[in-house]
């Protein structure tokens, strides 16, 4: 399956995924350096779609993606955005970041936060805004966590 064949299979297979649950809606699609990145509206639920702490997103998430390897798609990574849950969080994240920085910065201590994969490229990508900022990424599955210290140490 070329590259525009697993963007409309992508975007298609969530629509239909939708249906299932009643929600009949335009999924829109983008493409951002090789992920495909979908955008559900906000419908009445939600709540549902999106799951406590986004585990039915993440599920859908897995589901599309596998889909796509199975049918050796050329993209296969994809990002889900209902009613802009991730927009939202990642902005809220973002703010955070800035706040445990500007502690590293003040402390001159690291700081080690456990994140999930996503919340992790959020505040790696903050931290590529300050030359005087390092992060990394260590420990295994659930337990992996990032670390913000100062580049000099």
């Amino acid at each position: 399956m070329n590259r525009d064949a697993s963007i409309e299979f992508a975007r298609t297979y969530v629509a239909d995924l939708l249906t299932f649950f009643g929600v009949n809606v335009d999924v829109t699609v983008e493409v951002e350096d090789d992920v495909i990145e979908l955008s559900v509206p906000s419908t009445d639920l939600n709540s549902l779609l999106i799951g406590r702490n986004a585990e039915t997103l993440r599920s859908l998430q897995y589901l599309v993606s596998t889909v796509l390897r199975n049918k050796d798609a050329a993209l296969t990574r994809v990002n889900i955005d209902i009613a802009d849950y991730k927009k939202l969080r990642a902005e809220r994240l973002s703010k955070e970041a800035r706040g445990w920085i500007e502690e590293v910065r003040a402390n001159g201590t690291t700081k080690v936060v456990q994140l999930n994969a996503a919340d992790r490229r959020v505040v790696h990508k903050v931290a590529t805004e300050y030359s005087d900022i390092k992060t990394f990424s260590e420990g295994e599955g659930a337990e992996r966590s990032i670390s913000i210290s100062q580049a000099s140490s």
